[in-house]
């Protein structure tokens, strides 16, 4: 044990060196963060959908302190070439994200039967089967009676603002499960930087 445990102690810089060579210290601390930090604030971020705005500015400062770290820049420098440059996500989009995955892998029979159920497309129902929209994969919005907690319900929130109704033809009609974060990334990542 002692041997192998010199043998580490002295190969270890000699990794470190390496690695310093190869890699900067920014991609270093942004890989950690995103493997730490984002990857924690994106678990269950789905069901944050419709969170009261003070709770919101909360998650986002977690993101924005997350960036800042990795560009070493003050407190008070605006955020948003940094979040441009690391090519991440606002924190209402992260949660738009997650619901929206979660919409495509419901309506494509990848999701709990459960989930599936509670959405309805457009298409399917009947008083619109001879208009236009039906020929869309958009989702019909239901009606809320308490607008505290009706609209965090699963079916209002996917089918709301910012999710898969607002979404373009294109990103919708993604074939494959693979492709379609891809695509719903960069569109989001389009509307809000560029």
């Amino acid at each position: 044990m002692g041997s192998g445990f010199t043998l580490t102690k002295l190969l270890f810089p000699r990794c470190i060196r390496a690695i310093n060579q190869i890699l900067d210290i920014k991609s270093i601390s942004r890989s950690v963060l995103q493997s730490l930090v984002l990857s924690w604030m994106d678990y269950g971020n789905a069901t944050l959908a419709g969170i009261p705005l003070y709770l919101l500015k909360q998650f986002q400062s977690v993101t924005n302190s997350a960036a800042r770290f990795v560009f070493s820049s003050w407190r008070f420098d605006h955020i948003t070439p940094f979040l441009w440059q690391l090519h991440w996500l606002t924190a209402t989009q992260r949660m738009q994200f997650k619901l929206t995955v979660l919409v495509y892998k419901c309506l494509y029979g990848m999701a709990l039967s459960y989930l599936a159920n509670e959405l309805q497309c457009l298409a399917d129902s009947e008083a619109r089967r001879r208009l236009h929209s039906t020929s869309s994969s958009m989702l019909t919005a239901r009606h809320i009676w308490l607008s505290t907690i009706g609209d965090l319900a699963f079916p209002v929130a996917a089918a709301g603002t910012g999710t898969w109704n607002s979404l373009s033809q294109h990103v919708t009609s993604t074939p494959s499960v693979s492709v379609f974060p891809g695509c719903l990334k960069a569109f989001l990542f389009r509307r809000s930087f560029l």
